[in-house]
């Protein structure tokens, strides 16, 4: 069987990652939050995970059954915090809950206290001002903000290193126009047009994808311009290129790699930016549909609601962690990729 092996600079830059104590944790730390949060469902929903009811088993986690089938009236959903339907499967057999029986969307009927009510055994988080579990929000919200800052930066950065490349490479006529254009596309005032853009159109998270894709690639394409323009003229391209091969080849084998490694670095501070970006456009207003998981949406709750201060503090807490994860992983990256650094043993880290 054939074994992977590292190269020397791909092994040199893994140990001075991994020899940044606070980089390395946060790496870890952060993806075993995201991981959680993919399995959400799992952790909040309003359906049991399983449920034996008359000697059969059922899995309201897949399948929408109607409420008729467990005595109820109505051929439509069954409503499993119904007092009734639990009265009903707990005398004909039982259910397997999530430790969290509630979704980001359900409104919590059985409540003895005015919304927002402060947290308690029923709501570990408190609820917000329409009944919702705070805490189910949170992981909900968080699993979003990270699979569309994951989309966008990835889409950033194809963007990005196609139209730095292109420049970089092919310089004279090309990087002037794309140099001109890039000047007053980032002169745009962005955070304006987004808001403008996205009141144009019915707020959906592909339509807000797209309009944040159209000014996030901004970052990448100076320093991919400044590599490619660097390597252009080393020998070893000048001599794939006296040799025939065509300039995608150059570009794509050649040249590309090496632009990457500064690339590299940016990557956690875009997708900082895209959280952040994506937290500001649902604060004002303008950013995801309403009732959406939204870490935004629940900093404009706590604003609008100072007397409930676990609103704000949940926000604020779960905003600081995931930045400042993202933060140290990127300043870890940054070193790793500096050949200036070297390894350093754990001890001192």
């Amino acid at each position: 069987m054939a074994r992977f092996d590292l190269s020397p600079i791909a092994r040199r830059r893994l140990a001075v990652f991994r020899g940044n104590r606070r980089a390395w944790f946060s790496l870890w730390l952060f993806t075993g939050l995201f991981l959680v949060s993919l399995a959400a469902e799992l952790i909040a929903n309003d359906k049991p995970l399983v449920m034996r009811y008359d000697g059969q088993w059922y899995v309201p986690l897949l399948v929408d059954y109607p409420e008729t089938e467990f005595g109820g009236f109505l051929p439509t959903g069954t409503d499993y915090h119904d007092p009734f339907i639990q009265a009903r499967i707990d005398a004909h057999g039982w259910a397997l809950w999530p430790p969290i029986p509630f979704a980001y969307q359900t409104l919590d009927m059985q409540m003895r206290r005015p919304s927002p009510a402060p947290p308690d055994g029923r709501h570990w988080l408190g609820t917000d001002d329409q009944g919702r579990d705070v805490l189910a929000r949170v992981i909900y919200g968080f699993r979003l903000s990270v699979a569309f800052a994951l989309v966008l930066t990835a889409g950033s950065l194809a963007l990005g290193v196609l139209i730095g490349g292109l420049q970089g490479y092919f310089g004279g006529k090309v990087d002037l126009f794309g140099q001109r254009l890039t000047e007053i596309w980032s002169g745009l005032p962005m955070l304006f047009l987004l808001i403008i853009l996205a009141s144009l159109v019915e707020p959906n998270i592909w339509w807000l994808l797209g309009i944040m894709l159209l000014f996030s690639w901004l970052g990448i394409v100076d320093v991919v311009r400044a590599e490619f323009l660097r390597a252009r003229n080393l020998e070893y391209v000048r001599a794939a290129r006296a040799l025939g091969l065509p300039s995608r080849l150059v570009m794509w084998r050649h040249v590309l790699p090496n632009a990457m490694v500064a690339t590299l670095t940016f990557v956690p501070f875009l997708f900082t930016g895209a959280i952040t970006t994506l937290t500001a456009l649902d604060f004002l207003g303008f950013g995801l549909p309403p009732g959406s998981p939204s870490l935004g949406e629940l900093v404009a709750q706590g604003k609008n609601n100072l007397q409930a201060p676990w609103l704000g503090i949940t926000a604020f807490v779960s905003l600081s962690l995931m930045l400042s994860l993202l933060v140290f992983i990127g300043e870890g990256l940054r070193d790793a990729f500096d050949p200036r650094h070297t390894p350093r043993s754990a001890d001192h880290a």
